[in-house]
């Protein structure tokens, strides 16, 4: 079965808990981006981290998962948010601008999709991805990662703890119809917290 939207495979996944968000967040996440019709966001970070493993990991994995983990701090820049859909795809696609200070924007493509088993999986590139497991607090949107995978023909094969920049927490948190919070941590169990993001950011609307 397709899945039209992030809203779709949220509302399948949390079931009873998905009355519990905030309306505007449901409403948010309702919006179908059709093939060729996408859906906009613009906003700023005010916190971009990294510890020093961090810097490390980012750099290794610039070459296959650009921008997934980004080994710089910087803070106060523009973000831009696409969620776009493909045609005949169950894919949600969700491509972030990065416009740091000093230093050329940087561009990262994910997608989310649904297993068979009916997890929520994301994918980051180079077939690497994390199953996520979604809660609901206080009605904001909680995300934590439940393991980390890569992706070959088909198979997932588990990726240990330690060979990973950590536990991903990441918050939606609503302002108002118009404006939502973004955190993300992402915390190693030796090594503490690796990469932290925190911004806000609005739909923009034709």
């Amino acid at each position: 079965m397709m899945i039209p939207s992030e809203g779709e495979l949220f509302k399948k996944i949390l079931g009873r808990e998905w009355g519990k968000l905030h309306p505007d967040i449901q409403a948010r996440f309702d919006k179908n981006p059709l093939p060729g019709k996408s859906l906009y966001y613009t906003g700023h970070l005010s916190e971009l981290t990294c510890s020093r493993l961090g810097r490390v990991l980012g750099y290794l994995s610039m070459p296959f998962v650009k921008g997934a983990l980004m080994p710089y701090n910087d803070a106060d820049f523009p973000v831009d948010i696409e969620v776009y859909s493909k045609r005949d795809c169950a894919w949600i696609f969700k491509q972030r601008t990065y416009r740091l200070n000093a230093r050329k924007p940087v561009m990262f493509t994910s997608y989310m999709a649904e297993s068979q088993q009916g997890e929520v999986l994301e994918y980051v590139g180079a077939g690497l991805g994390m199953k996520l497991v979604l809660d609901v607090r206080d009605g904001n949107l909680h995300f934590e990662s439940d393991g980390y995978f890569w992706e070959l023909f088909g198979v997932r094969v588990p990726l240990p703890a330690w060979l990973t920049p950590g536990k991903t927490f990441l918050c939606h948190r609503n302002n108002n119809a118009n404006q939502f919070d973004i955190r993300i941590e992402i915390r190693h169990a030796l090594f503490g917290t690796t990469f932290t993001q925190a911004g806000v950011f609005r739909e923009v609307t034709a």
